[in-house]
């Protein structure tokens, strides 16, 4: 549960679910590491880098370790030299694909329908 709320768990404390969901996968970055996550399975860090190349690394950081909390992501650490992090998509989080796969769609659809709608401004 997000900390402003994480000792409110009904619905009652939020106006509905989708204020909840909205909340954990709030910001610029939460979505694209969990789409980029449904895409690959696994990712390294380093790789998320690649994927994502405008995120910064503390805010890389921030984003897992947050999506880490919410049980959405989960990282696995190997006692390597140099250490080695992977993370994939938990039960909950693979629970997030067909909402963001609607919106993947939805995002399509309005990009044909903003063209079709402002063509010659």
């Amino acid at each position: 549960m997000p900390d402003s709320r994480g000792h409110k768990v009904s619905c009652s404390n939020y106006q509905c679910e989708i204020e909840l969901t909205l909340e954990i996968l709030s910001g610029k970055w939460k979505a694209l590491i969990v789409w980029n996550l449904h895409l690959h399975e696994v990712i390294r860090y380093n790789e998320f880098r690649r994927l994502i190349p405008s995120i910064t690394q503390k805010m890389l950081t921030q984003q897992l370790k947050e999506l880490e909390k919410y049980g959405i992501v989960a990282r696995t650490a190997y006692s390597t030299v140099p250490p080695t992090v992977e993370y994939r998509l938990t039960d909950m989080g693979e629970n997030l694909i067909p909402i963001m796969e609607a919106m993947n769609h939805w995002g399509k659809a309005y990009v044909d329908f903003y063209r079709h709608n402002h063509e010659g401004d």
